[in-house]
């Protein structure tokens, strides 16, 4: 049985890599060569084991279009966790995430975990275009988590779900869950 469900969602603009970091996450594969875009709004699960608990995420990869923007604001509604993805090379991306963030602080919990993420840190320096102290600056000024992924290589992608569905975990224990623990 689980011990803890919660809805993850995968935000940002289209084109920056959301539906690869799902799958690369999901199925440990990368979406190569060419793929349909999603449309409207889309989800997988993934259970894994925290101090010894399943735990189910259930995770809603969302279309980045902005005809689709009203759709996603009521899936905001009522998830726990937002990872909330740029493309490092494309800055209109990154210049977009402040207008995100702006939708989820309007349609979102207040207690949503918020997570910033840089996707495609596996490109070169000269096609990157937003720097890696730039995510970092946005992310101090919002006091959220930011990392950079690859989805095509899977760096830091278990490592960014992973951590919110810890954060997720810790948020849900009740002051009796702690009872004996140092």
């Amino acid at each position: 049985f689980f011990k803890f469900f919660s809805k993850v969602m995968i935000a940002g603009d289209s084109g920056v890599g959301k539906t690869c970091l799902l799958v690369r996450y999901k199925d440990g594969t990368f979406l190569g060569g060419n793929f349909i875009s999603t449309v409207g709004i889309d989800f997988k699960h993934k259970t894994l084991m925290i101090e010894g608990k399943k735990i189910k995420l259930q995770i809603w990869d969302t279309a980045g279009q902005e005809r689709f923007r009203s759709m996603t604001h009521s899936f905001f509604r009522d998830c726990s966790a937002i990872l909330l993805v740029y493309d490092i090379c494309n800055p209109q991306s990154f210049a977009n995430v402040t207008n995100w963030i702006s939708d989820i602080r309007q349609y979102a919990s207040s207690d949503v975990t918020l997570v910033l993420v840089g996707n495609k840190c596996d490109c070169s320096s000269a096609e990157r275009k937003v720097k890696v102290q730039d995510g970092v600056r946005l992310a101090k000024e919002y006091d959220i988590v930011f990392l950079e992924t690859s989805a095509k290589t899977g760096v830091n992608v278990d490592l960014a779900f992973d951590a919110v569905a810890k954060e997720l975990y810790k948020k849900s224990l009740t002051p009796a869950d702690y009872i004996g623990r140092d």
